[in-house]
């Protein structure tokens, strides 16, 4: 009877936490989610586009590319941040347009939870302003990187 009862006491305490060398502290627990939760966004900035292209269309790729690359040198390195020009016509960029919702030319900046689309102002500043669609780009970036 007594061995029954000293040993319903232990598993009592073992599983209230008074027995911190048996079970995790809380304060583990904590850590773990911690970690998890301080990893880096990533962010993933498309251009798609058809095999024929004007002008504007290839500007559009151009200072997309440009602006990226000058304003986030460390997270692309870091791969914190992907820009990729994909060809709509290729079979094999399919899944990424089905994927990405896109039937068309589309400048898209996404990340876990966000999807912004600037295809407007791609085609609106990439010829004559370029420095504007390199803010709109930060503006729609930024927010995503320090989530």
């Amino acid at each position: 009877m007594f061995k029954k009862i000293a040993l319903s006491a232990v598993l009592l305490l073992t599983f209230s936490g008074l027995m911190p060398e048996i079970t995790p502290s809380v304060g583990a627990a904590n850590n773990r989610v911690e970690k998890q939760v301080a990893q880096p966004a990533k962010v993933e900035v498309y251009y798609f586009h058809f095999t024929r292209r004007c002008t504007t269309c290839k500007a559009v790729e151009t200072e997309s590319k440009s602006a990226i690359t000058s304003l986030y040198p460390t997270q692309l390195k870091e791969g914190m941040i992907t820009y990729k020009s994909v060809n709509l016509d290729d079979k094999s960029s399919a899944a990424l347009a089905k994927r990405c919702k896109v039937e068309g030319q589309a400048l898209l900046v996404l990340s876990e939870r966000k999807r912004v689309d600037l295809t407007e102002q791609g085609f609106m500043f990439a010829v004559d302003k370029p420095a504007r669609l390199k803010a709109e780009l930060k503006k729609a970036i930024d927010p995503m990187l320090s989530r």
